[in-house]
């Protein structure tokens, strides 16, 4: 079978993605029209999500039938309701006799710090996204979720890198697959073998800083110097705000019960370590939810080992294909400074 190296090797998943390039923001959506198990684990102190209580392994619904990624802070979640419509119309849900009731969980990240803040992703938005979702094509970058991402925002949203959307895919020869969709919009920088390819931007941006020297010196008192400019000290100043979450699907075509998948989602955590640092801080709401459709025989420990490469492996793919835009630079843009 030929591979797409992204979560689309996953077969019985579709994508699709809309995004609104004047407002900057957008939503992402995973559908698994035939349901498939999932988990999630939330990490941030500033989550907005839903259905995530339907997931804990001791309630009754086993099987979801789409994840939604969406910006727009909590104003996106209105995203899904236009997922429960499309699959509706088409049939697909949990038959509850009366009705098909399409089960629907989903995360969304803070965008509103970039482009128009009174547009956000709604229920039109939700129901386009599913009609453009196909099993053929996956655009990473500017996309979706990550149409309005961020990165390295130690020093507030106007020294950040622009984030993005990016998959990863990991197949073995017993037919094992597991992938991941990230949608990138930390407080923290972004890494690539222990070098920061995206975050805090100098005051001219001419190159990124560390963000973690600066959180550290942030707690000397009188501030700290950068770039021979004094700054006050963030902590204090309001440098940090909550303008951020990283949100993403991890899915394999293993063989697991809703306690494994959370397991894997748990595990998967360890890709966002890797990568984006710091990162779960009381400025993020991270999260990641887990999809099984249940082909392969496997172990939480292989998956979940595999999970966390494919996570960090979609951010830093998010980061490289991002662009610049609205004066937020991205990775390619700096590496041509």
């Amino acid at each position: 079978m030929d591979m797409y190296n992204n979560i689309l090797d996953i077969k019985g998943l579709k994508v699709g993605q809309v995004e609104d390039r004047d407002a900057l923001t957008g939503c992402t959506v995973v559908i698994c029209e035939e349901g498939a198990c999932c988990g999630v684990d939330v990490r941030g102190s500033a989550p907005g999500t839903r259905e995530t209580d339907l997931l804990d392994p001791i309630n009754s619904v086993q099987k979801v039938h789409a994840v939604m990624l969406s910006g727009g802070s909590s104003f996106g979640l209105e995203a899904s309701c236009g997922v429960s419509q499309y699959l509706e119309e088409k049939g697909i849900g949990f038959d509850v006799g009366v009705a098909k009731v399409p089960i629907v969980v989903g995360a969304v990240l803070f965008d509103l710090a970039v482009g128009d803040c009174k547009v956000r992703p709604d229920k039109k938005m939700g129901y386009e996204a599913c009609v453009k979702a196909t099993d053929k094509e996956l655009n990473q970058g500017n996309f979706g979720a990550g149409c309005g991402s961020t990165v390295g925002k130690s020093l507030g949203q106007d020294r950040a890198m622009k984030g993005g959307i990016g998959s990863y895919s990991i197949s073995l020869d017993n037919g094992l697959i597991v992938s991941a969709l990230v949608a990138v919009n930390a407080l923290g920088d972004v890494y690539e073998d222990g070098k920061v390819i995206a975050g805090v931007m100098s005051e001219d941006k001419s190159k990124v800083l560390n963000g973690y020297d600066i959180l550290k010196n942030s707690m000397q008192s009188g501030g700290f110097d950068i770039d021979n400019t004094t700054m006050k000290n963030s902590m204090q100043g309001g440098g940090f705000t909550i303008d951020n979450t990283t949100i993403g699907v991890v899915a394999t075509n293993a063989k697991f019960d809703k306690s494994g998948c959370k397991k894997v989602a748990q595990m998967a955590h360890d890709g966002y370590a890797r990568a984006i640092f710091p990162i779960h801080t009381e400025h993020d709401g991270d999260a990641i939810f887990a999809l099984a459709t249940g082909e392969i025989e496997s172990t939480t420990t292989v998956v979940g080992s595999l999970a966390v490469e494919a996570v960090e492996k979609s951010i830093i793919n998010a980061i490289k294909n991002a662009e610049s835009v609205d004066g937020i630079i991205s990775y390619d843009e700096l590496k041509i400074k």
